[in-house]
């Protein structure tokens, strides 16, 4: 049974924004206008149910999410950009006599964003033509576009995890909720690759053969290397089982964070009204300052500082054992990228190409030195546009997804190039932190702020990256514009 919404007239403000969230037998729907065409969309992202009439139309007929830089195709709903796995339901619209009216099936208004788009993973189907993958997100993106393209062979999924793939950036709001939502799963761990038997090895003693690889098994923390750091509250955040162990040991108890990370400042502002006390150590003088400056590391710590957090800046920990258990419940570490290492150690003496780190080098593609070998997500080295194609590893969940797609479209011939601006978030105390683009602001030294809400890095003049606390859909403008391949001047960014 289909509903026809009211009729809504064209006002002069739907003229320059192009978007406009209406009641369609009241339910709300995106109304677009691309010059004289119009959408009609689901009105929320399906990422996390971002309001997308707060969003940036870009130039390619594309809409991007104000909140976590998802794109998605005004024409079709289908995604053009990540972190959303699910695309956008598209309505009937037509014209008449000035008004806009759009036309669904009811059926379709109580359905969540995507259904009637994405499809099946299928994990496991029966085919003599197997894709394996050691397992992250960007490998679940990648088997479930390898589904949406019509790949019908076999997917083997191996990681070390219990779990399947799942939404990591939400273990560090320490709570038991994030392990009550992944499901269990038993993959089995790989511990070598044989490239020229096409073979993938796991620990039970069996062996897999691939016609493709995708190689996706993330980074680890580096340790701490102190007398006391295997004491039994000593917990590096990784998994479910340690987010759910934190909550337990620091709740009315005393915390330490060793590093300002983005994980740790989460974490230390998720618990920052169930903790006893919170400390933070940290080398720098500033949470994440090598990623947005001295000026958002400020902001962000003076926030912490008025919900009670300590913080002991430009400090190392010595002795892990001279913080006693009667001192504090729970230690955990939070190191910044730099503290980390490339999950890769299972191939070294392989002939794969790895840069000093360990980390895979990869081309445009996806693709490694070895024919039919992909490598995606934190374990990859690639060529950032944005910095002249020079090679690095970026630790974004959103760059790890579009990583998986890539590949996905490449193991398919479809010779895809990788093309995304990088997208990064989070929330302290209800305000955001965006952050697009490439470019430490240690690195490239110029940066603007103002108000103090938005802040841009500069490379050879130009701006290569910018964040904000609660200015959206700032950054998300800022990603659009790089996109398109839009210089940004230092003029025009003040």
């Amino acid at each position: 049974m289909g509903v026809r919404g009211q009729g809504h007239r064209l006002p002069p403000l739907l003229c320059p924004h192009r978007l406009r969230e209406v009641l369609v037998a009241g339910y709300p729907v995106l109304l677009v206008r691309n010059k004289k065409e119009f959408s009609a969309l689901s009105s929320r992202c399906p990422h996390y149910g971002a309001p997308l009439s707060k969003g940036s139309p870009g130039s390619r007929e594309r809409l991007r999410c104000p909140w976590h830089g998802a794109c998605f195709n005004i024409r079709t709903g289908d995604i053009e950009e990540y972190p959303s796995l699910d695309c956008l339901h598209c309505f009937k619209v037509t014209v008449e006599d000035g008004k806009v009216f759009v036309t669904a099936k009811r059926k379709v208004w109580t359905l969540p964003a995507g259904t009637t788009h994405k499809q099946h993973l299928g994990v496991g189907s029966i085919s003599a033509f197997p894709v394996s993958s050691l397992v992250g997100v960007a490998a679940l993106v990648c088997a479930e576009t390898l589904r949406q393209m019509g790949f019908t062979g076999r997917v083997i999924m191996a990681t070390k995890e219990k779990h399947v793939p799942y939404d990591k950036s939400k273990l560090s709001k320490v709570s038991d909720q994030g392990h009550r939502e992944v499901s269990a799963s038993f993959l089995p761990q790989a511990v070598a690759v044989d490239f020229q038997k096409q073979k993938v090895h796991f620990m039970d003693g069996s062996s897999q053969k691939y016609n493709q690889l995708l190689i996706a098994t993330g980074c680890q923390p580096s340790l701490l290397k102190v007398p006391g750091a295997d004491l039994q509250n000593v917990c590096v955040l990784q998994t479910p089982e340690d987010s759910s162990k934190i909550l337990e040991l620091a709740t009315g108890k005393n915390l330490v964070i060793i590093g300002a990370s983005f994980i740790g400042m989460e974490a230390a502002a998720f618990l920052s009204d169930k903790a006893a006390a919170i400390s933070v150590v940290e080398k720098q003088e500033f949470p994440f300052q090598r990623v947005l400056g001295p000026q958002v590391g400020a902001v962000t710590m003076k926030m912490l500082q008025n919900k009670g957090v300590k913080f002991y800046m430009q400090a190392e920990l010595r002795q892990g054992s001279s913080l006693p258990l009667r001192t504090f419940a729970a230690l955990i570490l939070a190191p910044l990228p730099a503290g980390t290492f490339p999950s890769s150690a299972f191939l070294k003496g392989t002939s794969i190409a790895r840069d000093a780190s360990g980390a895979i080098l990869v081309d445009l593609h996806m693709q490694t030195n070895i024919p039919n070998v992909f490598a995606a997500g934190d374990v990859a080295s690639f060529p950032v546009a944005l910095l002249n194609g020079e090679r690095c590893s970026i630790h974004h969940q959103q760059v790890a997804e579009v990583h998986g797609h890539t590949a996905a479209l490449n193991m398919l011939k479809k010779e895809k190039q990788l093309h995304t601006i990088p997208f990064f978030w989070t929330t302290m105390f209800g305000k955001s932190i965006r952050y697009a683009g490439r470019g430490a602001a240690a690195a490239l030294g110029y940066v603007h702020w103002r108000d103090p809400r938005s802040a841009f890095s500069f490379r050879e003049g130009v701006v290569s990256a910018a964040a904000s606390l609660s200015c959206d859909p700032m950054v998300a403008l800022i990603a659009e514009a790089l996109y398109t391949g839009k210089q940004i001047s230092k003029e025009e960014a003040e």
